[in-house]
């Protein structure tokens, strides 16, 4: 992806995005879901989840409500993932929080970007008034850059948050943007 465009001006051509197909995920996605988020968290640098995580303890985080599950898929199999919920209920109820992971053979085709912009048509849809992510690895530069160039901008720093695998303890960020 282009360097300093905005995610939202970027054109599907642009990135490959015309062949990512974003769905709601089924109970039958779980299977090619657990992969990803396996790989994904057990790298120990993008995600607080604890690297034993078992299936069942993620398919309970991933699958279940309040979580809204899709699936991104590029060239026929299932390449990415994200869950769109409210960031907090009741009264912050209008702020939707959304998580992503990409497959490791996949990065670098655009799957995290559609991905984003499509949790903010469907967040949109749904009535949210913003999104915010809670808890973004400082270090995880593609991620933080993606983030921004998708307009959100860090409203918080946690210092040492996050005890990164190979770094030791790094800044969580909190990322907003209005919808």
């Amino acid at each position: 992806m282009p360097a300093g465009r905005a995610c939202s001006a970027l054109r599907n051509e642009d990135a490959g995005l015309s062949e990512i197909a974003i769905r709601p995920a089924g109970p039958d996605d779980f299977a090619a879901i657990w992969p990803i988020f396996r790989a994904v968290v057990a790298a120990g640098d993008t995600y607080a989840y604890d690297p034993a995580t078992t299936p069942d303890e993620a398919r309970r985080i991933w699958m279940e409500s309040p979580a809204r599950p899709f699936v991104a898929e590029l060239d026929g199999r299932v390449a990415g993932t994200y869950v769109l919920k409210s960031n907090q209920p009741g009264l912050g109820s209008h702020v939707a929080n959304a998580g992503y992971m990409v497959g490791p053979s996949f990065r670098g085709r655009g799957v995290a970007n559609a991905m984003c912009l499509h949790s903010l048509e469907v967040a949109r849809a749904l009535g949210f008034r913003a999104m915010q992510f809670n808890f973004v690895v400082s270090t995880n530069a593609s991620a933080v850059a993606l983030w921004e160039r998708c307009g959100f901008t860090t409203v918080g720093r946690i210092p040492k948050a996050f005890r990164h695998a190979t770094l030791g303890e790094v800044d969580a960020l909190i990322m907003h943007r209005f919808l």
